[in-house]
C-alpha cells in the first residue's frame, strides 16, 4: 500500500467537511471488545476510528483515558495482541468487512520496543492507515523513521496548539500529509468542558492560513454543539474521553454505539 492508496487520504479526497473521528482505547472496557466497538462506530457511520495503544504513562491524556489505559494493560492488551485482533478484520469475505481508515494512536516508547519496521509492516498487513504519537517530535520522525513509514504506506499525523507559530503550522503542512491534528488547547484530553473565545481566535487563525492538509480539532469536542463548533471554523473533529466514557457507562452494544454517534452528529 503507497500513500496515494491510503485510506485516510482518499477519505479527505472525498470528503471535506464534517468528518467525525472517535477514539477509544484497545481492550477498554474489556479484552476482546476491540473490533466490536470498531464494527459498532462504522455502523454508525463515522469517518475514521482512532484506537489507542495502551500505555502506562500516557502524559497527553487525562483522567478518563489515563484510566481506561490502566484497565486495558490489566486485561492484558498489548500491541502484539492489538495487531492480531485487526487481522482479517478487513477481509472482503466476512460478513461485515471493516472499510473505515484506522488510526492508532500511541506513545513512541512502545513502538519502539515492538520495532518500528515491524510495528509499521504489521500496521500495512492488518490495514491500519495511519498513527498519531504526540511524543515523537518532528524533527526525529524525519530523521530517522519517515522513510520507514513511507515504506509501509503508513501516515504519520501531526499535531498543532495555539502556542505553535504560523511558520511550524505551515511548516508542519507541508511535512504533512493527510490531516493535521488541531490540539484546542495547552491541555490534557478530557479537561476542556467547551468551545472558549481563545480557541475560536486560534481556529481562526489556523483556517485564514489556507493550508495544504485538512484540520481535525481535538480535545473538547464532547457533544453536538462542541461538534458543530469545531465544524465551522475546521474539516472535522475527534471526539475521545465522552466516548469511554459512554462505553462504560453504556456498553458496546451496536445500538449504544449508535445512539451516542448520534448525539454528536445531530
Amino acid at each position: 500500500m503507497t500513500l496515494t492508496q491510503n485510506r485516510i487520504i482518499d477519505l479527505f479526497a472525498h470528503k471535506s467537511e464534517r468528518l467525525l473521528n472517535i477514539y477509544f482505547t484497545a481492550g477498554f472496557p474489556n479484552l476482546d471488545d476491540t473490533v466490536t466497538i470498531l464494527r459498532g462506530l462504522q455502523g454508525a457511520g463515522v469517518d475514521l476510528v482512532e484506537i489507542g495503544m495502551p500505555y502506562s504513562d500516557p502524559v497527553a491524556d487525562g483522567e478518563t483515558i489515563q484510566k481506561s489505559n490502566g484497565r486495558a494493560l490489566d486485561n492484558g492488551m498489548s500491541i502484539k495482541k492489538l495487531f492480531a485482533q485487526l487481522d482479517g478484520c478487513r477481509n472482503e469475505s466476512t460478513a461485515n468487512p471493516i472499510t473505515v481508515p484506522i488510526l492508532l494512536m500511541g506513545y513512541i516508547n512502545p513502538v519502539l520496543q515492538y520495532g518500528v519496521e515491524n510495528f509499521c509492516r504489521m500496521c500495512r498487513e492488518v490495514g491500519v492507515d495511519g498513527v498519531i504519537l504526540p511524543d515523537l517530535p518532528l524533527d526525529l520522525f524525519l530523521a530517522e523513521y519517515a522513510s520507514t513509514f513511507r515504506e509501509y504506506g503508513i501516515l504519520n499525523v501531526n499535531l498543532i496548539t495555539p502556542q505553535t507559530s504560523n511558520d511550524r503550522i505551515r511548516l508542519i503542512d507541508e511535512l504533512s500529509d493527510g490531516f493535521i491534528y488541531m490540539v484546542s488547547s495547552a491541555s490534557i484530553t478530557g479537561s476542556v468542558t467547551g468551545i472558549s473565545d481563545p480557541m475560536r481566535t486560534y481556529f481562526e487563525r489556523v483556517r485564514a492560513m489556507n493550508l495544504r492538509n485538512p484540520c481535525l480539532i481535538g480535545f473538547g469536542i464532547n457533544n453536538h454543539e462542541t461538534f458543530d463548533a469545531a465544524c465551522s471554523t475546521a474539516n472535522g473533529a475527534i471526539v475521545g474521553s465522552a466516548f469511554i466514557r459512554h462505553l462504560d457507562d453504556s456498553g458496546t452494544s451496536p445500538a449504544s454505539i449508535r445512539a451516542f454517534v448520534e448525539t454528536i452528529r445531530n
